[in-house]
């Protein structure tokens, strides 16, 4: 007779408990680094916000652009992430890093021809959009000091996604919160004026993040370089030219690059749509989409993690330590959302009252994040779920699901609630509610179908 430590349950029981330590373990730091990604903007957020609602409007729609071909960016830089996990599944660890040398040439591509992108159409775009000419010119400036930025970050995007793919994030996790110190000092002393310099508001927030960024990649890139390990895992040695593998960490990326450009195009509109109503509009959608944002960096910390424990699984072909590692990783975020959901709503006010000291702002932010509550659990679960089937292999369908969702279903539906039937930023919200619901109900069935065929 068996005992229940050696029967077939206690043993699926050992070893979810241990899959799911092993999860958290890699999660945990992945949380820390992409909140503190997060905490540069908040910090941004509150400097500007406090120094002045029209600024603050300038720096959300000057960002807005930004965060559309930056976060296009990370997704096409992805595959970094998902190969490196996959070798080390196949036990191929020696070859990861061919992975970092191609993926760190192409961010370098990524990078400049982003901000060329920015820099030189960002500001006709700002003033062909239907903005207010003195919202249009304030955002113009900030976004063109953004662009700036934007080779260096792509250099510590891939530098992160390779360590993240080693799991070890924690080195990430700590260059990522001494950036924010960096961000920090040089918010405090551009924004409003410090040490007798001029105020140079919103864009000198901007400037601030531009330092900060190259704190970060030249952290990441030093510490990969002193690795131990480095040379073993052929971090010096240029990879011959294979094709075929070049082809496959692109083609991971291209996936995530266009599901991340559909998604954050889609919340950049909403700026805009906001900005059709009034510049508070602006302010007040600012404020809830930056809470919003940071419990989101939570999840998509966890869709780290989870597309790492994935990625190794499918690497090894082990179709029952896929499905494993997916459901955890869905169960775990769908906790954390519940549990930020019943903080922030009774909550919203006084989360508005930190971010701006405007009435006008305050009343229209804390009911607009109030209701964002219920976006919050949809929204998780799209995000690990999209992670884990490109981490089996699923690069197309994640895509098409953002396609439909968050361009087909969110834009028209925020301008016909907001404007014509008045609801303003509620509407907008109820908006990226529907698209939630959309795309998380379609990418757990589209897992819920691959997990029955075999790798």
């Amino acid at each position: 007779m068996q005992s229940p430590t050696t029967s077939p349950a206690g043993g699926r029981r050992s070893i979810v408990r241990t899959e799911l330590g092993q999860l958290l373990t890699l999660a945990w730091p992945v949380v820390a680094s992409r909140l503190g990604i997060m905490a540069m903007g908040l910090t941004d957020v509150i400097i500007v916000g406090r120094y002045s609602a029209t600024q603050l409007g300038y720096h959300a729609l000057g960002w807005a652009p930004t965060s559309v071909v930056l976060t296009t960016a990370i997704g096409l830089l992805v595959g970094i992430q998902v190969m490196t996990a996959r070798a080390i599944g196949e036990g191929r660890r020696e070859a990861t890093g061919a992975v970092l040398r191609r993926g760190l040439s192409y961010s370098v591509q990524i990078g400049f021809v982003s901000m060329a992108v920015l820099f030189v159409l960002g500001p006709p775009l700002m003033h062909n959009i239907g903005l207010e000419a003195d919202l249009a010119d304030g955002a113009s400036a900030v976004l063109r000091v953004f662009s700036l930025s934007m080779p260096l970050y792509a250099l510590s995007v891939a530098a992160s996604l390779w360590l993240e793919g080693q799991a070890k994030p924690g080195p990430v996790a700590a260059a990522t919160w001494g950036a924010n110190l960096v961000n920090l000092a040089l918010g405090l002393l551009l924004t409003p004026g410090s040490l007798g310099l001029p105020a140079f508001g919103a864009v000198g927030a901007a400037w601030a993040t531009v330092g900060a960024r190259a704190f970060l990649s030249i952290a990441l890139l030093v510490f990969i370089v002193r690795m131990p390990q480095a040379r073993a895992w052929g971090v010096f040695d240029k990879p011959p030219r294979d094709l075929v593998a070049e082809s496959r960490q692109r083609q991971v990326g291209y996936g995530a690059g266009a599901s991340n450009f559909f998604e954050t195009a889609a919340f950049a509109g909403m700026n805009v749509i906001a900005g059709w109503i009034s510049g508070l509009t602006v302010a007040g959608w600012a404020v809830m989409l930056n809470v919003v944002a940071i419990v989101f960096m939570i999840p998509l910390g966890l869709s780290t993690a989870g597309a790492v424990t994935v990625g190794r699984a499918y690497g090894a072909r082990d179709a029952a330590g896929v499905r494993r590692a997916g459901l955890l990783v869905f169960a775990v975020a769908l906790v954390v959302s519940i549990a930020a959901a019943l903080i922030i709503w009774p909550a919203a006010r006084p989360i508005a009252q930190a971010y701006t000291t405007d009435a006008a702002t305050i009343a229209l932010a804390a009911p607009a994040l109030a209701l964002s509550c219920l976006f919050l659990i949809p929204d998780a679960l799209q995000v690990v779920v999209s992670q884990a089937l490109r981490a089996r292999g699923d690069v197309l369908v994640p895509s098409c699901t953002h396609l439909a969702s968050y361009i087909f279903v969110m834009p028209p539906l925020a301008w016909w609630l907001a404007i014509p039937l008045g609801l303003g930023l509620n509407g907008i919200v109820w908006a990226v509610i529907a698209a939630s619901f959309a795309a998380a109900g379609l990418l757990l069935g589209r897992f819920w179908m691959l997990s029955r065929q075999p790798l």
